[in-house]
């Protein structure tokens, strides 16, 4: 937040506060709407699109504000333009409006929200996503797409992936080398189901499935993945290493073959149970002896794994952040710096029986994990965000990788579309012909 609130106060007392439109009304942005509402100066959420409209209204009414119901590009055009706050169900209207400085997606979906970037890149809108399950399945393509329009896209802070790469480029900046980029987690059980996960998800307000995800270990890796793409790292061996400590993350440095992580450029990672969770941490490296005595003399032990950590990632209360970095510094949190690194790959959570179609993130039917996409490509695996809605051409036992060859996609989409276009761009040698429309 340094540097970045003193512009936003300029903002304000300039009476030009930086303009949002908002896609989703769910828990998270709902906490966005309420973060920037109230608490940050020279920024406002001008617009909020919900294909239930009411709870976009009940966004604003929280902090205090109204905001007019508009169902056409021109009525929503005119309260906008007129420094006013709008609400309406229509999301590809904010792909047209003019007057925001930044369109923030947020709605937790992967068809919906293809569209809706995609839409607005064409339009030659700038987006940030607090929505890793696009930008693991996509996000390259996507990049490619925003890059020949000439707009930003980028993930956030506030999600671990977005706090990762914060720490990765400070680490960078510090002159050492980082060799695991990781995840700190409470809990991982790739059997966890919205049944089992019930009473956690009423606790919280937030969707069983949702909270599945987090548990299985589905999220993890997609979050993951992120980074992977976006520095270039990949994982250690599918599903990732994935130790069990019960400590601090600080004394986790010695538990790693350095010259195995270097000779792998580095790595992707989580640890189950180390404090200070939930949060995330750099393990770096350096050959400079000068580094080394002042990283001992500051206390981070001898080497040559050096441990940097965030005790934190706070979601929603950090979006503003990243929303001030791109408008006011045209700064990139996050973002594939070329193709697929990682893709998050798909496993049968429980026996499954020929015919059966399979459900979405965070179900019943499957969990991801994490592998390095030339080998997913090579082996034709399938990606857990194309899963939901196949069919199965035969019977899988609990943990089998499923492949294409395994099931029938659903009708056509732009997902899909995207998919191919991605793999076909970064992949030609391993396009398989089970993905080709």
């Amino acid at each position: 937040m340094i540097i970045v609130d003193k512009y936003l106060q300029e903002r304000e007392k300039a009476g030009k506060p930086i303009r949002v439109g908002l896609w989703g009304a769910g828990e998270m942005a709902k906490g966005l709407v309420n973060q920037v509402m109230r608490y940050t100066p020279g920024m406002e959420i001008a617009v909020i699109a919900n294909r239930t409209l009411s709870k976009a209204q009940e966004a604003y009414e929280y902090t205090g504000h109204t905001a007019q119901v508009c169902d056409n590009l021109a009525d929503l055009q005119a309260v906008v333009s007129a420094g006013g706050l709008a609400v309406t169900e229509d999301g590809e209207l904010l792909c047209e409006l003019e007057g925001l400085d930044l369109l923030v997606e947020c709605t937790g979906t992967v068809h919906y929200a293809a569209n809706l970037v995609m839409k607005a890149i064409d339009n030659k809108k700038h987006v940030l996503l607090f929505n890793p399950e696009v930008d693991a399945l996509v996000g390259p393509i996507l990049k490619v797409y925003a890059d020949k329009a000439g707009v930003m896209l980028s993930g956030a802070d506030g999600d671990q992936p977005g706090v990762i790469m914060n720490l990765f480029r400070f680490v960078k900046g510090l002159g050492l080398t980082p060799l695991i980029c990781g995840n700190i987690k409470g809990l991982q059980d790739f059997y966890r189901n919205p049944t089992t996960q019930a009473s956690f998800a009423a606790r919280w307000q937030l969707t069983p499935e949702m909270v599945t995800q987090f548990a299985d270990g589905t999220k993890i890796s997609i979050e993951q993945a992120c980074v992977a793409n976006a520095t270039g790292m990949g994982v250690a061996k599918r599903g990732m290493i994935g130790l069990n400590y019960n400590g601090h993350i600080d004394d986790m440095v010695t538990m790693y073959d350095v010259e195995d992580l270097k000779s792998k450029g580095g790595v992707v990672d989580y640890v189950v149970g180390p404090k200070p969770g939930p949060g995330v941490f750099v393990f770096a490296t350096t050959d400079d002896p000068k580094t080394k005595h002042y990283l001992e003399y500051g206390k981070l032990g001898p080497g040559p794994l050096y441990s940097f950590y965030t005790p934190y990632h706070l979601i929603y209360f950090e979006i503003p952040i990243s929303i001030a970095r791109m408008v006011l510094f045209q700064d990139i949190i996050m973002a594939p710096i070329a193709g697929p690194v990682v893709e998050v790959v798909t496993f049968a959570k429980t026996d499954l029986k020929a015919g059966k179609v399979l459900d979405g993130l965070g179900g019943y039917d499957t969990y991801g994990q994490c592998e390095n996409a030339t080998t997913a490509r090579q082996e034709n695996l399938l990606p857990v965000g194309l899963a939901e809605g196949a069919t199965l051409k035969r019977d899988l036992s609990r943990d089998d990788v499923i492949t294409f060859d395994d099931i029938e996609l659903p009708a056509d989409n732009l997902v899909q579309r995207l998919y191919r276009e991605q793999t076909q761009l970064f992949f030609p040698e391993y396009q398989a012909k089970t993905v080709e429309a």
